[in-house]
């Protein structure tokens, strides 16, 4: 190996030492740190999160189960929506008018499947709403914080 490899190999090895840190003890955390330096985290906006239950309402239904639902929105109208039926996640987006008391859902499933629902809201806290997934199975959504 030459001088100039050795030089090179040594400042590589000088810069990029600098890029990592790994905590030393067990259960230590990495905080990584904003550019100006301040340790405040940063502000999510304010979400509302509904829980709902699925009510089989065909035979499909009947056959996958009973289900489960969370809808996440954020002050923006938009947000999360999960699902579980059976063996199967499903994960979306939802999305609702600012003002409305009218919903939507939408996500794919862990097997290939997709589930769309829609909602409106009673109150706050109470809404009603149907689901059907691609595999035909149809759903009476019963929402509730």
């Amino acid at each position: 190996m030459t001088l100039k490899n050795v030089m090179l190999a040594s400042a590589a090895a000088l810069v990029l030492s600098a890029c990592y840190v790994v905590p030393m003890e067990n259960g230590s955390r990495v905080v990584q740190m904003p550019a100006n330096g301040s340790t405040s985290t940063a502000h999510t906006p304010h979400e509302t999160v509904l829980n709902a239950r699925l009510y089989p309402n065909n035979t499909a239904a009947q056959n996958a189960g009973a289900g489960s639902a969370t809808v996440t929105i954020t002050q923006s109208g938009h947000g999360v929506f999960r699902a579980q039926i059976g063996a199967e996640s499903f994960t979306g987006d939802a999305t609702r008018t600012l003002g409305s008391r009218s919903g939507k859902a939408n996500g794919t499933g862990s097997m290939g499947r997709y589930i769309n629902c829609n909602y409106t809201m009673n109150s706050e806290s109470v809404g009603t709403g149907t689901c059907t997934t691609s595999a035909g199975a149809s759903y009476n959504m019963h929402i509730s914080r």
